[in-house]
């Protein structure tokens, strides 16, 4: 809880070639766009101001990284009619990263997406897994 809101947490994948947790902490904010995969532009459309976002690094890493903030509702990527598009506010690195091998080896996770679906690159975060990783950091959402 933030505010006395209640939350919902996501999961944003990005390979780090292209834009990683770095360039999101350097720029502040960016807009979270380039999604096509239709379950994935589902979860955009289902994010909220103040929603908190893990940041997972795909590719040779894969691993949870960081931490960010939603800014803005969701809306129609310009660019792309069948998209959606949010602003994401960094929050935080992770330290030390969750890596995907940590999650899957937890045996808990099994029929979340992240497992499931490695390619799918935005989702929503089940609750168990963000009480798991309050676990791991302890000052998560606060």
């Amino acid at each position: 809880m933030l505010g006395g809101t209640k939350l919902s947490f996501f999961v944003a994948k990005t390979d780090p070639d292209t834009y990683s947790i770095h360039d999101l902490e350097r720029e502040g904010e960016t807009n979270w766009d380039g999604v096509r995969n239709p379950q994935a532009v589902r979860a955009i459309r289902e994010m909220r101001p103040d929603d908190l976002v893990f940041i997972y690094h795909s590719g040779g890493e894969s691993a949870i990284v960081g931490l960010a903030q939603i800014t803005s509702e969701p809306r129609s990527d310009p660019k792309d009619a069948k998209s959606a598009v949010v602003r994401l506010r960094f929050r935080s690195r992770l330290d030390p990263p969750t890596t995907l091998a940590e999650i899957k080896k937890s045996g808990r996770f099994d029929s979340w997406a992240l497992v499931r679906q490695p390619r799918l690159s935005t989702m929503a975060a089940p609750a168990e897994f963000v009480t798991w990783m309050q676990a791991r950091y302890p000052r998560l959402g606060s």
